[in-house]
């Protein structure tokens, strides 16, 4: 009995169907996982006006940086639906109005954010997994990406929704400089996590070197 022998055959297909299914599986448990995390993460807040302090993006982060680009920001675009569905998992509740919040613009970047986070450890992945400092480098891919649509949409809804004149250098202060420290601790915790999980997945054998997310 050779490769070629219809029996073998058939069961190199079932065993990678099934393989593919399981892979399958694991890619949409790990989303949700992300998704649910980020839910976690809202509800442990700062309320300060106009945008509060949460710990949503510390699990954003990780989010990109171990499930790669789309997955990453497939977790985030997930969690968002279902705040937009009625569910109240955002940091002031949910429901469609919510795309009136000052602070929707970051949910938004928070999926922009996984993605570019994703994509950036899954170039320097391809040379090797990255240590440290590159998945650091990532994670201020992610921080840059939220504030990039969150300022501007923070800006818009004040001046447009709200009717409360604002200039472009006083949201960017509300909206985003006053967060700098903050997001810059959870981008240094975020990065380290990330690693950490890395490095017990390949200590388990169960992601080699060079391996994208």
């Amino acid at each position: 009995m050779d490769d070629t022998t219809p029996g073998l055959d058939w069961r190199r297909g079932r065993l990678g169907t099934r393989r593919q299914g399981l892979a399958i599986a694991h890619g949409m448990t790990t989303v949700a996982l992300f998704a649910s995390l980020t839910c976690v993460g809202a509800s442990i807040r700062v309320p300060i006006s106009p945008v509060p302090f949460t710990l949503q993006g510390f699990f954003v982060t990780p989010s990109g940086l171990l499930l790669g680009s789309w997955r990453g920001a497939l977790s985030q675009a997930l969690y968002v639906l279902v705040g937009l569905l009625g569910v109240p998992v955002f940091a002031a509740g949910g429901g469609i109005g919510y795309v009136a919040h000052p602070s929707f613009g970051y949910l938004l970047g928070y999926v922009a954010g996984a993605s570019w986070g994703g994509l950036i450890t899954e170039r320097i992945s391809a040379r090797g997994w990255p240590a440290l400092a590159p998945l650091f480098g990532a994670s201020l891919a992610v921080m840059v990406s939220c504030y990039a649509v969150g300022g501007p949409y923070l800006y818009l809804v004040l001046n447009h929704v709200f009717g409360i004149p604002t200039s472009v250098g006083a949201a960017f202060k509300a909206g985003c400089l006053v967060f700098l420290p903050w997001d810059l601790a959870k981008a240094c915790a975020a990065s380290w996590v990330a690693w950490q999980v890395t490095i017990r997945l390949l200590a388990l054998g169960m992601r080699t070197r060079g391996e994208r997310p």
